[in-house]
């Protein structure tokens, strides 16, 4: 099981309005430093690009998951900086709420959190640790396994004197995702082999779902069959973990795969999971969520153009009549895809206006033509929603996966660290 290296009950308090980073604390003699990229302090910020993070709707989503796993633990999955929402802050304001662990898939991303304070216990899932066994170890952090080397590096921690044993470990088992953990053709002498190393105790059995978002649940429940045949394989050859987990999002949200623990990533954000292309069938998933992150800048240049005159990198779009072109301050090094060249819309004065042209490395342009009274300085809201003079809309992570083809997945985690991050508590 997960184990707070110490109280996980922090006393409460409001969470900061905005990140700074933590020092980093001097590594130890003859151990590997692991380190960071910064992010952009929002106290640094000088253009007006800039992310929104409601920490009232992250707890509000927090309540949602929590209500759907029942007596299962929920561990937040936290990585790719917490999904783009700035894991540091977004993990002190779950812990307060209530979450029971949290989950990354790097051990420098788990280093971040404990450097920002975070008690509760942290799975590092990703499994390649380098020769930085012992920061992990040193730090309480719970390591996922799924080689018998990870075992022997952790086993010679404990021999050398380095660490004391016995090492918890969570084991991985591949049942379909064909990406990490042991096969089921393996398991049996990877069970046998690992009555070599006392010294680590396999605490924790995992899988990753490939298929939970899917309109039917064949894949899903074929891989739990999987996974109940390696746990009583497992079980023949003494190993007995004392907690399971498999349900991602997706899964919890559906009922589906609920063991001891349940790891729900993107739906704490606000997102309801699904596959590529949008899954418009069946139940909702995300009934009761809100999106936690809004993405927003401001107008920079206005100008006008004549019909047939070129905009953007290439000449992409040209003006089809007389219009008025307005420039944000955000491109595809900010997370804005290029993909939404001629595509996408920005909302200003509640009102969508189309990108025209390619999406630029800093900047993007819009088409204002048919939004009347626009000017400089007018908020321009790349996510999230907008209520003006002329209307009020939103523009949501799964629209922009949509017009992307890709995922909402990758909407938020394209956000760069460069984009300042602001925590609201509305």
């Amino acid at each position: 099981m997960l184990v707070p290296i110490r109280s996980a009950n922090p006393p409460s308090g409001q969470a900061p309005t905005a990140y700074s980073e933590p020092p980093v604390p001097p590594a130890r003699e003859s151990e590997p430093r692991v380190l960071k990229p910064r992010r952009a302090a929002p106290a640094d910020a000088v253009r007006p690009t800039r992310a929104e993070v409601n920490l009232q709707a992250l707890r509000h989503n927090l309540g949602v998951v929590k209500r759907h796993a029942g007596s299962a633990h929920v561990w937040a999955v936290l990585k790719a900086d917490g999904y783009g929402h700035g894991a540091p802050a977004v993990a002190r304001t779950l812990e307060r709420a209530g979450a029971d662990g949290f989950c990354v898939a790097l051990l420098e991303e788990a280093i971040e959190l404990r450097d920002a304070g975070i008690l509760l216990p942290i799975m590092v899932m990703g499994g390649y640790y380098g020769g930085a066994h012992a920061e992990l170890v040193h730090r309480g952090l719970v390591p996922v396994v799924y080689d018998l080397a990870q075992i022997e590096g952790f086993a010679r921690l404990v021999r050398s004197g380095a660490a004391s044993g016995p090492i918890d470990v969570h084991v991985k088992i591949d049942t379909g995702m064909a990406r990490l953990g042991v096969t089921l053709e393996t398991l049996a002498p990877f069970a046998a082999a690992l009555a070599r190393f006392p010294e680590v105790r396999v605490r924790g059995l995992m899988t990753h779902l490939a298929c939970a978002d899917a309109l039917e649940p064949a894949e899903t429940t074929e891989q739990m069959v999987r996974f109940d045949e390696a746990t009583a394989l497992l079980a023949r050859h003494g190993v007995r973990p004392t907690v399971r987990h498999a349900a991602n999002s997706a899964a919890l949200l559906r009922g589906q795969a609920l063991l001891d623990a349940a790891r729900p990533g993107v739906a704490l954000f606000g997102v309801a999971p699904r596959s590529v292309g949008g899954a418009t069938r069946g139940t909702p998933l995300g009934v009761g969520l809100r999106p936690v992150m809004s993405v927003r800048s401001e107008v920079i240049d206005i100008r006008d153009v004549a019909q047939g005159a070129p905009v953007g990198y290439g000449a992409l779009w040209r003006a089809p009549r007389p219009s008025r072109i307005a420039t944000i301050p955000m491109g595809y090094a900010d997370g804005l895809s290029r993909q939404l060249s001629n595509r996408g819309h920005v909302l200003i004065r509640g009102k969508r206006a189309p990108i025209v042209g390619a999406v630029s490395m800093d900047m993007s342009m819009l088409d204002v033509t048919d939004l009347p009274g626009v000017s400089v300085r007018d908020e321009a809201v790349v996510l999230g929603s907008q209520e003006g003079p002329l209307g009020k809309d939103c523009v949501s992570a799964d629209e922009i996966a949509d017009h992307a083809g890709t995922i909402p997945w990758e909407v938020l985690t394209s956000i760069s660290r460069r984009v300042p991050r602001f925590y609201r508590e509305p």
